[in-house]
This record gives structure tokens, C-alpha cells and sequence, in this order.
């Protein structure tokens, strides 16, 4: 049986990392939505849409990627009120605390298959377009006209967003493992 002490601790744990697995995933999260928000708007991709046909399943993807983010930002704050509760003498179960970690771990591995998937899809498309550079400046519109298309700060910006959501989706990962391994942990 834990005393009271044990559980202190566990509160205290599960709170700090609750909120530090909270803010670093906010901070991943506005940077994945700025640059999925500045991609969906940006000049150079509108004018040369045929270009992004490309990037589109990945674009589909990390905007997955993301949703199910903001689910583990949720868990996350979930975590942070669970870490609170076992302070209190209406303490949630062993049960109870690890079916939300578990929660959060499935999420978050489920995230990163999307977010991998969706980075081999970026990655492909880009190296495809690389690939048809032609060596070289040819002016005009020929035969060649594909082939000078350049990868644009734009299409890079979108690799790092699904970076940023894949990153993020493992410190949720990490963490929500780290705490399952303290609530199972023998004395």
C-alpha cells in the first residue's frame, strides 16, 4: 500500500510533466499550424498550383497529423488534472490513471505513423521535383518547362511543419511512457 508521501509525489511528477508535455506540444502546435495556415495561403503555390499537386497527400497527412495532436493536447491537460486529483483524497484509480496514459500513448503512436507517412510523401514529392531539375537556367517555355521549377522556402516550410507535428508526437510519447513506467513502478 503507497502512503501519502508516494502519492505527493506521483501528483507532483504527473503535474510537472503533464504541463511540460502541454506547453512544449502548444508551441509545436502553432508553429504547425502557422506554417499549414501561411502554406494554404501562400502566393507562390497559388500562382503554380499544378507544382503542388505533389505535396498535397502529405499536406493531407500532417493535417491529420495535427488534429490528433490537438486530442493529445487535450490528453495532456487531462494528465495535468489527474496530477492534481491524486494530491486529493478523491484520488483516481491505478486503473483509471493508466487508461489515460494509454490513451495518449495510442494517439500519440498513431500520430507519428501519420506524420511519417506524411513526411515520406513530402519528401518524395520534393525529391521528384529535384530530380527534373534541368542543369542550368533555360528561359522560355518549351519542352523543358517543367523541369525549372525550383523548391520553393514555401514547399521546404511544409517539411517542417510535419516535422514540428512529428516531434511533437513524441515527446507525447516519451512522456506518456515515463509516467506509466512511475505509476508501475515496484517499491
Amino acid at each position: 500500500m503507497a502512503d501519502q508521501r508516494d502519492f505527493q509525489l506521483l501528483s507532483l511528477g504527473m503535474r510537472r510533466i503533464g504541463w511540460l508535455r502541454f506547453w512544449i506540444q502548444t508551441i509545436l502546435g502553432v508553429v504547425v499550424v502557422g506554417v499549414l495556415l501561411f502554406n494554404n495561403v501562400g502566393s507562390s503555390l497559388a500562382r503554380n498550383s499544378e507544382r503542388a499537386l505533389g505535396l498535397g497527400p502529405g499536406l493531407s497527412l500532417t493535417t491529420l497529423a495535427f488534429i490528433l495532436l490537438l486530442f493529445s493536447l487535450w490528453q495532456g491537460w487531462l494528465i495535468v488534472k489527474t496530477g492534481r486529483a491524486l494530491g486529493s483524497e478523491a484520488r483516481p484509480s491505478r486503473g483509471e490513471t493508466s487508461r489515460l496514459l494509454k490513451r495518449g500513448l495510442i494517439v500519440d503512436l498513431v500520430g507519428l505513423v501519420f506524420s511519417s507517412v506524411g513526411y515520406q510523401s513530402l519528401a518524395g514529392a520534393l525529391f521528384v521535383q529535384a530530380s527534373m531539375q534541368a542543369p542550368g537556367i533555360s528561359i522560355g517555355t518549351g519542352m523543358r518547362a517543367m523541369e525549372n521549377y525550383p523548391i520553393t522556402s514555401l514547399e521546404m516550410l511544409s517539411v517542417l511543419s510535419n516535422t514540428q507535428v512529428l516531434f511533437a508526437h513524441l515527446i507525447g510519447l516519451i512522456f506518456s511512457l515515463w509516467l506509466l513506467q512511475r505509476i508501475f513502478r515496484k517499491n
